[in-house]
């Protein structure tokens, strides 16, 4: 008997342990989610069931928090580097005065 055997019809390989064959099975590779992402996931699952759970059912839920984990992350950036060039927190400042610098920094 064959080690390993693979079904044409599902894609599925199996694997020979003692006398039976069992379905080489990996689990879904957990979603890169960073704080963002695992907001919008708390909101989803206790606000908006219904969206979460269509999510989960569809295998659309891991793309949806990166996406959005990526893009508040992108916005966060870009609001930081807005509010800094207002308030003159500049790379001249950080040369000249850090700690000034560091001081007008951490109000955003």
């Amino acid at each position: 008997m064959e080690h390993f055997i693979k079904d044409e019809r599902t894609g599925i390989s199996y694997e020979l342990i003692g006398d039976y064959y069992f379905p080489c099975l990996a689990p879904p590779a957990s979603p890169n989610i960073g704080k963002y992402g695992r907001m919008r996931w708390r909101y989803l699952k206790e606000h908006r069931r219904a969206i979460y759970s269509q999510l989960v059912l569809s295998d659309k839920l891991a793309g949806h928090l990166e996406e959005i984990d990526q893009s508040a992350n992108e916005m966060m950036e870009r609001l930081i580097k807005d509010m800094a060039e207002r308030q003159g927190v500049t790379e001249r400042l950080k040369a000249e005065n850090q700690l000034r610098w560091v001081g007008q920094i951490q109000k955003f």
